[in-house]
């Protein structure tokens, strides 16, 4: 990179950073102050895209350059479906992981249920008036968040695609090397989170096992997984639409197995079952580490 180049770079995360923050404070004190739930994901989509712009900002005004983000449909069928379902796959092996580690912590009972209604009916209620039980929720929104939500969730996602996987990681990538860029990555992709967890306890909640350090530290962790694998797709396809699909896909199914354990065990999100958790994060940590290493001893 040349010297302004250099500059743009680091004028790019001023800006992720600027007016993502600014969106998130703003919308987490609408939600804390005025409980206005709708200004609050207004002001999350918002963020989304911040990287986005600042992109265009710093390549189209600062530099006077083109993006040169890969946009025309195009890569191997297998990662498109890898970016599809992957995300759904990773789920269920993080859900039956923390499971297998904690099996007292599963529950059928439907207690989630009844407390996300509100508490007014009981389970043997929900399913005689609504047909809502455990299982069939998980499969109406399985397959919902399986089939139709990738298609979905890809437009806002790809807000923050374009910024982090587009821009970001190619550069850090040259100067850092394969495995340190993608450390890098995850880590600023986590920590560009922190305000909505610190002020609303987004992912993970406010009262929950080492918060809020713990909570922190395990997101960047899931960041630096998930980053890894979104970069590694873009780097197949050349196609900015194919990370968006796999984040809109994990943004989708990520938080459904939580309806597999009582509110009370709320408290052990940081380590499970979602793959957000310690725990639940492993099978898609393995394989962005295994891929990573790979990947260094076939450039070897």
């Amino acid at each position: 990179m040349s010297a302004k180049e250099k500059q743009g770079f680091g004028l790019y995360f001023l800006l992720a950073f600027g007016l993502a923050w600014l969106c998130q404070v703003g919308g987490c004190m609408a939600l804390l102050q005025q409980k206005n739930a709708v200004l609050y994901q207004l002001a999350l989509i918002a963020t989304m895209f911040c990287p986005l712009l600042a992109v265009l900002l710093v390549q189209k005004v600062f530099l006077r350059q083109p993006v040169d983000i890969g946009w025309k449909v195009q890569g191997k069928r297998r990662f498109w479906l890898a970016a599809w379902f992957g995300p759904a796959v990773f789920t269920l092996l993080g859900a039956v992981l923390y499971f297998a580690v904690f099996p007292s912590r599963l529950d059928f009972s439907c207690s989630w249920l009844v407390a996300a209604y509100g508490g007014e009916m009981d389970a043997q209620t929900l399913r005689s008036e609504l047909g809502v039980s455990t299982l069939s929720y998980l499969l109406q929104n399985g397959l919902f968040a399986v089939i139709f939500a990738p298609a979905i969730n890809m437009f806002p996602a790809l807000g923050e695609e374009v910024g982090w996987r587009g821009y970001m990681m190619p550069r850090l990538k040259e100067r850092f090397g394969l495995l340190n860029g993608r450390l890098l990555g995850g880590v600023v992709w986590g920590v560009w989170h922190w305000p909505l967890m610190l002020l609303v306890g987004y992912e993970y909640g406010t009262n929950y096992l080492g918060a809020p350090v713990l909570g922190l530290v395990v997101w960047c962790v899931v960041c630096f997984a998930l980053n890894t694998l979104l970069d590694l797709l873009y780097e197949k396809t050349g196609c900015i639409w194919v990370p968006a699909i796999a984040h809109g896909a994990f943004n989708a199914i990520a938080a459904l197995p939580q309806v597999l354990i009582t509110p009370a065990d709320a408290y052990y999100n940081v380590l499970g079952p979602m793959p957000i958790g310690l725990i639940s994060v492993l099978p898609m940590l393995a394989v962005a580490v295994g891929l990573t290493l790979h990947q260094m001893k076939q450039e070897q």
